[in-house]
């Protein structure tokens, strides 16, 4: 039993849901969000509540209970509130700078890595002295938000021994020890 899609949603005030068979629209004051559900899931809109029921016990249909019942509920969560993603630069010289929709940054190459961020997606970059630099992505997408944060992090992962790269706030990184000169 899916014990993630049994339980209803609750639409807040300023968001509002509609179906058109299969796809859900739904509207806030941060934005738009439209989603495609698979025909083994039923949604049903009553009073402000969201219900959903599958078709059959099948193993398929029931993993996609819960997983289009969590869609649903980050895209009323994204309209109305929004996402926040919070990244940190470690690293001697590891530069952070954002101007409208690109991120420049200095992460120890030959050359400064310039990204274009997508229009749904607001980017900013902190630096602080003595600080690590602090880039900060808001949107009200959470797929999209969670991808620019990933490709961002790809370009300097995290390394185990001196902790030097691109981390999200509050990430903690294994960290190995280093050789050890052995005495003869």
């Amino acid at each position: 039993m899916s014990r993630i899609g049994k339980a209803p949603i609750t639409v807040p005030s300023g968001v509002e849901v509609t179906t058109e068979g299969i796809l859900v629209k739904v509207k806030g004051k941060k934005g738009e969000l439209h989603q495609q559900l698979d025909e083994s899931v039923t949604m049903t809109i009553d009073n402000n509540l969201i219900t959903f029921v599958r078709k059959s016990d099948a193993p398929g249909d029931r993993s996609k209970h819960g997983l289009y019942r969590a869609l649903v509920q980050n895209m009323i969560t994204g309209v109305s509130e929004g996402f926040k993603k919070e990244m940190e630069i470690i690293g001697v010289g590891y530069r952070a700078n954002a101007t409208g929709q690109q991120l420049e940054l200095a992460l120890g190459f030959s050359h400064a890595i310039i990204i274009e961020i997508p229009s749904e997606v607001k980017v900013s970059a902190n630096t602080e002295k003595g600080k690590a630099p602090i880039v900060t992505l808001e949107s009200y997408n959470k797929q999209l938000l969670g991808q620019v944060a990933a490709k961002i992090r790809s370009l300097r992962k995290p390394e185990p021994y001196k902790g030097k790269g691109i981390r999200f706030v509050g990430e903690e990184i294994r960290r190995k020890a280093g050789k050890s000169a052995g005495k003869k």
